[in-house]
């Protein structure tokens, strides 16, 4: 039902993974020539200096983790399938792993393009994929315990 604990944790996952299009994932300030350089989940934004051209396609961090959101939604109505709602949990496991990568790839990609002498900060929404891939993990637990009960009511008849 959608009452369940699990639907729950898929609607956090859902609004983790949104809020990482909205937030700022990575930032990198150069003290001495003042120029800033930002990952946003579409692109980098550069104060103080013109952006390099070439630097990949940054928008699939966004892609990524918007269709992760999706797919936590669409699992949340699948629960008379308990089946293909632990599908959809491994399928948006790998999707939240992607985008987790590719934010490392990117900011990276960042560190060298400013003052490679000086770190980067990793701002709150970098480390929202890591609590949805938390809820993710919960969410499926929760799920495989309603079907092992599910299991054991059948049993019992």
């Amino acid at each position: 039902m959608i009452q369940r604990i699990q639907s729950v944790f898929l609607l956090l996952l859902a609004l983790a993974m949104l809020s990482v299009l909205a937030l700022p994932l990575w930032h990198k300030v150069d003290g001495l020539t003042h120029q800033e350089l930002t990952l946003t989940a579409f692109g980098f934004q550069a104060e103080g200096w013109q952006l390099p051209a070439g630097q990949g396609p940054v928008w699939l961090i966004g892609a990524l983790a918007a269709a992760s959101a999706a797919v936590a939604a669409f699992e949340i109505f699948q629960f008379k399938t308990r089946a293909r709602q632990l599908m959809l949990g491994a399928l948006n496991l790998l999707l939240i792993v992607a985008t987790l990568g590719a934010m490392f790839y990117f900011s990276s990609k960042g560190e060298q393009l400013l003052n490679i002498k000086l770190e980067g900060q990793y701002l709150p929404g970098f480390y929202l994929p890591t609590l949805a891939l938390l809820l993710n993990l919960l969410a499926n637990r929760f799920i495989r315990r309603d079907e092992q009960l599910v299991r054991s009511m059948d049993r019992l008849r």
